[in-house]
This record gives structure tokens, sequence and C-alpha cells, in this order.
């Protein structure tokens, strides 16, 4: 059978899964919808601040529409946070102080954050300003339930960090169900300890978010889901409103906090992303769904298989040797609208271990809502793919992904 006929045997069987999908995104359109009405946002709130950025009124109501979505006491969204490792980063410093410990209850958190922490030994890191840090692992993709109630009741912790996309690891996202049990279970032995869930790739996934779950603050960036293709950097943080005021005098400056910060002409980007966001996000999933069946129906190992719950708009291609890894990513630049003609080779990439392979041809640099695919040269040698504006140039890139496999098979 060829790709062509493949992938219409696929649509055909995923029609019932693509349903699901696409109502998921009417449900979340409407809630982003009601918060653009409920806010009057017009023209004006188009308009640009330069300098200091002060009573930047689209700005303000970005914010206050960030927080109506995710039902939230607030939040802080800015262009000047570079990206979701900036805002995590960001948050981890206005939180916690010299002697304070941070927990991460789903193993060692993304590379981005291990120099931000101290895994890696930096001197502008987390520990190097005395703040210690320990982890706890999943168990079979599962949290330790038992081992963080333990260690909750034994030591003094001030932040539980959650990071609930798996991130260059073969372990499985946290879905917004297991997230809600585990907050349940810490609540009842510690309800001051602050929860801040990663939540990029996660947003618009499912009808919850983690701040409806009882977490007290989530980040993630505006490149990945909440931008929509559209927003040209940035990310947030909404929760607890006096957290978010310690993250954006963090930021920012002290006594000046979120009161500054010019937009320079980027509020319509910002919130004509957020409109698009539901409907991107829906396209990256149908794209990822798509892609788990294709490459599990051409034996390869799959990673959420296609009918199985996502938390995430991730999909993992197990491909046990460096060359598949590779050349499937180089296919997926080969189907990209910008720098087709590249060819991605592994490199060096800053705050990295491994060497990394990126196929990326995207309009916003770095975008992981656009049709990207990834992954650290090491052991089992996954690609992590993720985004698609719409399923059908989403269809397009996985498509010609595949063809690169098969002239290796051929």
């Amino acid at each position: 059978m060829n790709i062509d006929d493949l992938i219409k045997e696929s649509e055909m069987e995923l029609k019932d899964k693509f349903k699901e999908i696409d109502d998921l995104a009417f449900r979340t359109s409407e809630k982003v919808l009601n918060a653009f009405r409920n806010n009057n946002v017009s023209q004006a709130h188009f308009n640009s601040t330069t300098g200091y950025g002060y009573d930047d009124l689209g700005r303000d109501t970005i914010e206050k529409m960030y927080a109506e979505i995710f039902g939230c006491e607030d939040a802080l969204v800015r262009s000047q946070f570079i990206s979701g490792s900036h805002a995590l980063t960001v948050a981890l410093f206005a939180f916690l102080r010299p002697g304070d410990l941070m927990l991460s209850i789903t193993g060692i958190p993304y590379d981005t954050l291990h120099e931000v922490i101290g895994i890696i030994p930096n001197n502008s890191s987390l520990a190097s300003f005395g703040i210690k840090y320990d982890q706890i692992d999943l168990v079979n993709n599962e949290f330790d339930e038992a081992k963080i109630i333990e260690y909750l009741q034994n030591h003094d912790v001030k932040l539980i960090e959650i990071q609930r996309s798996k991130g260059y690891s073969s372990r499985k996202s946290i879905t917004i169900d297991k997230l809600e049990k585990i907050i349940n279970s810490i609540r009842k032995v510690d309800k001051k300890v602050i929860i801040m869930v990663d939540n990029c790739y996660c947003e618009f996934v499912a009808d919850k978010e983690p701040v409806a779950v009882g977490a007290d603050v989530m980040i993630g960036s505006l490149i990945k889901n909440l931008g929509g293709g559209i927003a040209p950097n940035g990310a947030y943080i909404a929760g607890r409103k006096d957290l978010i005021e310690l993250a954006a005098e963090r930021l920012t400056v002290p006594g000046e906090g979120r009161e500054v910060g010019p937009t320079l002409g980027i509020n319509k980007q910002i919130a004509q992303g957020l409109f698009f966001a539901p409907s991107a996000v829906a396209s990256s999933l149908k794209t990822a769904v798509l892609t788990s069946m294709l490459l599990e129906k051409l034996s390869y190992n799959v990673e959420p298989r296609w009918n199985e719950p996502r938390a995430d708009i991730v999909q993992n291609i197990i491909f046990g040797n460096p060359n598949n890894l590779i050349r499937y990513c180089q296919g997926i630049q080969m189907g990209s609208p910008i720098d087709a003609f590249a060819v991605p080779q592994p490199w060096d990439m800053p705050g990295y271990e491994d060497k990394v392979i990126m196929a990326s041809g995207s309009f916003t640099q770095g975008s992981s809502i656009e049709l990207s695919c990834d992954g650290p040269i090491r052991e089992p040698y996954i690609a992590y793919q993720q985004g698609g504006l719409t399923y059908e140039y989403g269809k397009l890139g996985v498509k010609r992904a595949i063809e690169e496999l098969m002239k290796k098979d051929n």
C-alpha cells in the first residue's frame, strides 16, 4: 500500500477521534470568544506603547482575558518573556528564597532548566543562591504518591514543580485527571506549598487547565499552543494574584512590576493568536493522532498510541537508531513552508547536553505550534513531533517525512 492510500485508510478509521477533537475545539472557542466579548476588546487595544509602557490598555486587557479563560485570579502575559523556560525561570526566582526547598515530582525537569536549578552547576543558578532541590521520579508513568506524601511530611517544601509534557524523555505526559488527583492528595498534607505546573504544549488539549484543578500557578509559551502561530514571542504565568505580582516584580523592577513593559505593537498578534489557538491546537492534535496511527502501521513504536488519552500536542516516535531519527526530521523540514531546502543536522544547541536535531520550517523561529520535529541524539533515539497550524499542512508534512523513511527502506 502506498502512502496516500495508507493516509486515506487511516483517516477513515480516525473519524470518531477527529470528531472528539473538533467538539473540544468548539467548547474552547466559545470560552475564548466570551473572554473577548466580556472584556470589550476593540481596535484601541491594538495600539502600541514604547519606553516604559505605562497604561498599556491592550496588554492589561489581554491579561484579564487569560485569567478569565483559565478561571484564575490573575495572569502575566508578556513579550518580555523570551520563552517558556524563561517564564519558568522568572517564576522560580520570584517564589523561592535562600534556604527554600524545591521538589519536582515528575522526575528531572526539561533540559533547559538544568542550569537554572543547578543540576548542572552554574554561578547564576538557584543552587548558587542557596536554594535546595530534590526530585521524585514517576513510577510506571504514575506519580509516586506514597513517596511524595512521606516526603512532604518529613521536609519543609516551599514549591512543588510538575512538568506535564514529557520533554526529552520516554515517559508519558501528565493528563489533567492525574494532575487533579495528585494535587488533591498533596493538599491533604500540605495546604501552603506552592504547586507550580509547567503547562507548555498542554493548553486547550482538555476542557480543564491546571489552575482549575488546584494548582497555584501555571506557565506556558506563546510560540506554542496559545499563540496560535501568530504571536511572535512571549509567554504567560497565570494563577494566584500574590504569586503573579511576585513574578511581575522579578521580570521587571521591584516597585514597578506589571505597570511597565512596552508592547511595541504586538498586542494584536497576541490577541489574534489566542483567538485562533483552539483551532490550531485541534489541528495539531489531529496531526499527532494521524502520525501515531501511520507510524504504528509501518511497524514503528509510538507514544501515545492514536487512541490513548492525550495531555499535550507532542507525538513520540521511538526509532531506536539515530539514522531514522535524523531522516524523519529532515523529511519534516522538507515538508515545511520555510527553509524547506535546508537539511537539518545534529548540533550543540545551547541549553542541552546532547547534540540535538531540530526541524522547524516555521514562520516564527522555534515555534512548536507550527509543525516541527526534534530530538536529542541519544538512546532510544526518539523524535518529538509537535504542531500543525492546519491539519492539511500537518498531514502533508508527515507524508513527506514518511516518504523519506520509505526511501531508506527501499
